[in-house]
This record gives C-alpha cells, sequence and structure tokens, in this order.
C-alpha cells in the first residue's frame, strides 16, 4: 500500500511517519497542502491522509483540488478540528473518513486498511516497463525472466521511475523521495545510484533504461526506446 501523510507539526508527524511506516512500509510525509497536492499528481496513492490546518493550502483546500483532479484513491482527515460542522465540511470536501485528534494508532491503521478496500482503482501489484517488471507485493525485480537484486535504495529508485514512467523526474524529486526531506545529499550521489542501478537491469546491446535528460533529472525509456 502506498500513503501520503501530510502533517505540519514535526514532532506528531515524525512519531505517525514512523508507525506508519513500521505497518505499511511505502509512506511519503509532506508538511503542507502544496507538496501533498504536488505529490499526488506524481505518484499513485492509494490513500492520503490530511492534517485540515496546513500551511500554503490548507487541507480542505487540497482535498477539493484532489477530487476536481480525478484522484480516486481514499483521502483520510486527521485534524484536531473537532465539530460536527467540521466533520461535515471535510466530508462534503472530498474526504471518505474523518479521525479526531488525540486518537489510538490501531484505529488510524484499521481506518486505512478500510479505505484501501474502497478505493476503486484496485491496488497495482505490478509495474513494468518494456521487458522489466517490479512487484510491489513481493519487491522482487525481474527483467526478461531474470531476478535482479537491487540494494533498498536502489529499489526504491527504480520504484520511483516505474510509478511515473511517463514523467521526467527532477533531481530535486528524486533526492527528496529517495532520501528524504531533512538530509543533505549531493547531485552526484544520485547520479552515482543511477548508475548502480543501470549496471543491475541494463542488457547488453540496448540502450539504458533509465534515460537522462540533461538539466533537469531522469526518466524510464518506454518500449520504443523514448
Amino acid at each position: 500500500m502506498n500513503i501520503l501523510f501530510a502533517e505540519d507539526d514535526e514532532s506528531l508527524g515524525k512519531l505517525i511517519f514512523h508507525l506508519l511506516q513500521k505497518e505499511f512500509h511505502r509512506v511519503d510525509w509532506v508538511k503542507d497542502g502544496q507538496s501533498a497536492y504536488d505529490y499526488a499528481m506524481l505518484t499513485v496513492y492509494d490513500v492520503i491522509i490530511l492534517d485540515w490546518m496546513m500551511p500554503i493550502v490548507n487541507g480542505i483546500e487540497t482535498c477539493e483540488r484532489l477530487r476536481k483532479k480525478g484522484y480516486k484513491g481514499g483521502i483520510l482527515f486527521l485534524t484536531a478540528k473537532d465539530s460536527l460542522a467540521d466533520v461535515v465540511t471535510g466530508l462534503d470536501s472530498g474526504a471518505d473518513d474523518y479521525l479526531i485528534k488525540p486518537f489510538k494508532f490501531e484505529e488510524l491503521a484499521a481506518r486505512i486498511r478500510a479505505l484501501s478496500r474502497r478505493t476503486e482503482k484496485p491496488f497495482e501489484e505490478i509495474l513494468s516497463v518494456d521487458d522489466l517488471h517490479l512487484n510491489l507485493n513481493t519487491h522482487v525485480v525481474k527483467r526478461s525472466g531474470q531476478v535482479i537484486e537491487l540494494s533498498k535504495k536502489e529499489y526504491d529508485l527504480l520504484e520511483l521511475l516505474l510509478r511515473n514512467k511517463h514523467q521526467v523526474l527532477t533531481r530535486e524529486i528524486i533526492i527528496d523521495r529517495i532520501w528524504g526531506l531533512d538530509v543533505e545529499i549531493t547531485e552526484n550521489a544520485l547520479d552515482a545510484l543511477v548508475k548502480l542501478v543501470r549496471k543491475k537491469v541494463d542488457q547488453p546491446g540496448r540502450p539504458s533504461i533509465i534515460k537522462n535528460v540533461r538539466g533537469v533529472g531522469y526518466k524510464l525509456r518506454d518500449s520504443h526506446g523514448i
């Protein structure tokens, strides 16, 4: 399951992010509504968790924008706004569920699982391009039927590119998604990681499946080599 968590409270956010990672493994954490919207436009999320009172763009506006753009996954508000009118506003903005702080993490996890079962689009088990396949459940990567062993960072990079295979991802976005918001990583580290992945997934006599878009970032080549 792929989850986007939007919460601007640093201490609470770190705690919930850690618990979500332990329970669901694939979680992205952002700290404002605009970032939540931007991330959702780049990656397919099964469930998005929104705080209401966030900087730049609040949770209500973010939810409305996501629904207008056609996001079909589950949206859950996790907020201290606790009046009946607040709950109604949140649900009317397009949210599927509404959980008031403080809360028990077990309840949040149960609601996330329930939302993931209700989404219109089934959870995508296999990501692929050409003859390269990545199984999201088993984390097995194969090319031409051969299993490829990847480190965690190598797998994360390949998964990110596959989830966005029709788009160019900037270096900044890739570094943010692979290493996190608060880690200082140079672009040389990204280039080195790309080189390691290419060495494992590319095949002799064929162009690299990871294309460098000069001055921007990286994307995956499609079956036509573009």
